[in-house]
């Protein structure tokens, strides 16, 4: 398996043979001038925990590699153990977490990158990055050209007016050139990727050097009622991208879930800090009730929700407590006659029974001969000394009764379904 730095190495020799071979093609043609230039550049970029950086920029069209690493320290070994002993929180001589990045420049501008750079977190600490607090997280950038050091220095200066105007401090930003890499452990490297489950943080500012033109946000419809808000990143956060793959996109439920930046949130009253994401937040009234940082799994969003949505009601002890709704229950009266239609899950909103397969059994809890296809999930259930077949629903994970084989019409299956844990959509509606 090739390395960035095996590829690299193969990338300038196989440019050296070609353009070697061209100039052989030409060696009769003394009146041409034969040049080629491979545009690769490399930076150092210090603004804090290299992991949630590290991902940013090899997600920028560009950018051949990003890897972690120290740089900028001296008087000890380089070491992700030694630069974050408590003795060295302070010390001057310390490492900084980096990236080092290598970039085409014909595709990507140091500019660009170094404007991507100074967004991407608050520029104005000095030795930290958000609850990040040591001399390692220093903001910095290390250049590898003259030209670098000239576009770094004039950036700086022009996102201080911008930071001026926004309200905040001095840049703190130390530039220098780069003298030695060290790389960071394995571990360390793609770090995001090897640890699916958690947050990007996300220490930007929200100053920008170019703002883009953006409708104004209008949270008018997140004052009213229960609502579910999602915090996401302005770049790319495998996190971000993880919750919707596993749970906001399939999500249909009632209460409307809604993506902000963390800078849109207007109007809201929030309580919990906003520079992880994603970070979700349960809302009634346009005020908090309970949020959550980082990336929750489809079982966490649903619990959560559950608690949220159904408080401390028959219906959530139903959903996960596994507790079974009295015979002939209220919900049970109003669902047996539905009109033709759709029973949803009250969490997810996913469609599990149609009423066309719904039947009377007599028993007091609504009876169907099979689910939507591809909805529920069953697993043996050996409580109260019976030998059963529970129900739940696939997409949130909740408890919804009991399948018993051959106790249906003519020898079908009869799914035994608590009523609670449904809502019922009308065919026209669905």
């Amino acid at each position: 398996m090739l390395t960035s730095k095996n590829w690299l190495t193969l990338a300038a020799c196989s440019v050296l043979f070609s353009a070697a071979s061209y100039a052989l093609s030409l060696e009769n043609e003394t009146d041409r001038d034969v040049q080629a230039t491979m545009h690769l550049e490399t930076i150092v970029l210090g603004s804090g925990c290299f992991w949630g950086a590290e991902k940013r920029y090899e997600a920028l069209d560009g950018v051949i590699d990003a890897e972690s690493g120290y740089a900028d320290g001296k008087g000890f070994k380089a070491s992700y153990r030694n630069i974050t002993k408590q003795s060295r929180r302070y010390d001057e001589n310390n490492y900084a977490e980096v990236v080092q990045v290598t970039f085409n420049s014909n595709i990507i501008s140091a500019e660009t990158l170094l404007k991507n750079y100074f967004e991407s977190h608050d520029p104005t600490q000095k030795n930290r990055q958000g609850n990040d607090i040591g001399t390692q997280y220093r903001s910095i950038v290390l250049t590898t050209t003259a030209e670098q050091a000239k576009v770094v220095e004039q950036l700086k200066a022009q996102y201080q007016s911008k930071l001026t105007a926004a309200g905040f401090g001095t840049i703190k930003t130390i530039v220098k050139p780069l003298t030695e890499f060290f790389p960071a452990e394995e571990y360390h490297q793609d770090y995001l990727v090897k640890n699916p489950n958690g947050y990007c943080p996300d220490h930007s500012t929200g100053v920008v050097f170019e703002k883009v033109s953006e409708d104004a946000i209008d949270n008018t419809a997140l004052l009213a009622g229960k609502q579910i808000v999602v915090i996401d990143s302005r770049d790319y956060c495998p996190y971000c991208e993880k919750f919707k793959k596993d749970v906001s996109n399939e999500y249909k439920g009632s209460i409307a879930l809604t993506y902000r930046k963390a800078d849109q949130l207007d109007g809201l009253t929030i309580k919990t800090p906003t520079w992880a994401t994603p970070t979700i937040l349960f809302l009634e009234d346009g005020k908090e009730v309970y949020g959550r940082q980082g990336y929750v799994s489809a079982a966490e969003f649903y619990k959560a929700l559950g608690a949220f949505k159904l408080g401390d009601s028959e219906a959530y002890s139903v959903a996960f407590n596994a507790r079974t709704d009295s015979p002939f229950c209220k919900q049970y009266a109003i669902f047996k006659n539905t009109p033709d239609g759709i029973f949803i899950d009250k969490l997810s909103g996913v469609p599990l029974f149609d009423t066309r397969d719904r039947f009377k059994s007599g028993t007091g809890w609504l009876s169907f001969t099979h689910p939507v296809k591809d909805t529920v999930t069953l697993h043996d259930d050996n409580s109260y000394g019976m030998q059963r077949i529970e129900i739940k629903s696939k997409s949130s994970g909740i408890h919804l009764g009991h399948l018993f084989p051959g106790e249906g019409p003519k020898g079908q299956d009869r799914y035994c379904i608590n009523a609670t844990v449904l809502e019922f959509v009308a065919r026209e509606q669905s």
